[in-house]
């Protein structure tokens, strides 16, 4: 029998096997032995042309900064709780607490609610006279307190490009950021904003390093990010973790943008000279809340959080946990 009629035979019997559904391949072999599979050839693609073959995980090419997984990180949060920060998931706590009368004044100004109409209400900057002050603590405790609102969506930024925190804080790796957006037309905003598992609360990290990011930051380029965040954001409240007023300038740039700044004092350390100059840094800004930190309740050890807010300013006394920052 030639290896053609034996095929046609090998054929039939596949017919009547039912397999004829499927599509076959096989190849007999020159001394009419048994057929054995044909084997898969897959044929590299040409240069430039996308491939067909399905890959692995392992063999996936890198995901860009783009991509909408690249962009969500997983924070600790009882990591957090354990370092005295605030998170949705924990009991109610004193700091908590401290942080919803804080946010209380701001919010109702960011709803048109309080005394005057706020221009950029929702664009609100942390910030203090001198390092060390716990500023990135409580910019931090904010936001997340804040995104723990059923009504509103929080965006915290690491504007503090020459002394980043917030990241660090999180317990998050450095990723790129806001100096990226600024130094680089290939990055756009919508490729570094990161989500988290924090249901309503992004970040924008505060990017790369740059030997000149306090010039950039004063730059006509940061005026034009920051009123496009005033309006491609404007349902959402974006709180800035900004450097120091008395040790570099981009903060008071900054200032000039915002509609709301809550400037944290150190209790007992941070002179009142020191206050009321960096006060006249940010004279521009309607809104200026006080928020005294490291305070001391009478017969105990805990530390915390004063307040006070007005339009100009004021001092708040008061209230107690502890400060990491």
């Amino acid at each position: 029998m030639s290896i053609i009629e034996k095929a046609v035979e090998r054929l039939e019997q596949l017919q009547k096997a039912g397999a004829s559904d499927a599509p076959q391949t096989e190849i007999l072999n020159e001394e009419g032995a048994e057929p054995t599979p044909a084997p898969i050839v897959v044929a590299a693609p040409s240069e430039g042309a996308p491939s067909t073959e399905p890959q692995s995980a392992d063999s996936a090419p890198a995901i860009s900064t783009s991509s909408a997984n690249d962009r969500y990180v997983e924070i600790d949060l009882d990591r957090l709780n354990s370092v005295g920060i605030v998170t949705p998931n924990a009991p109610r706590s004193l700091i908590g607490d401290e942080f919803r009368i804080i946010k209380r004044p701001l919010l109702r100004n960011v709803q048109g609610k309080g005394a005057a109409e706020v221009k950029n209400a929702n664009l609100i900057m942390v910030t203090s006279s001198l390092p060390g002050e716990g500023k990135s603590f409580s910019s931090i405790n904010l936001a997340i307190s804040m995104a723990m609102e059923l009504d509103h969506t929080v965006l915290l930024i690491d504007a503090d490009v020459s002394r980043p925190s917030v990241l660090n804080v999180l317990g998050l790796p450095p990723r790129k950021g806001l100096m990226d957006v600024m130094t680089s037309t290939d990055v756009k905003l919508g490729d570094v904003l990161l989500r988290t598992n924090i249901e309503k609360l992004s970040l924008l990290p505060a990017g790369t390093p740059h030997p000149r990011a306090t010039e950039f930051l004063a730059s006509d380029a940061m005026n034009s990010l920051l009123a496009e965040l005033a309006e491609r954001y404007s349902d959402r409240i974006i709180v800035f973790d900004s450097p120091p007023l008395l040790v570099t300038t981009e903060s008071r740039v900054l200032a000039t943008h915002m509609g709301q700044i809550v400037m944290v004092v150190e209790a007992h350390k941070t002179t009142r000279a020191a206050v009321t100059q960096a006060l006249a840094t940010i004279d521009s800004c309607p809104v200026r809340l006080m928020l005294l930190n490291k305070t001391q309740h009478a017969g105990s050890d805990s530390y915390g959080y004063g307040y006070g807010y007005g339009y100009g300013y004021g001092y708040g006394y008061g209230h107690g946990s502890k400060d990491k920052t």
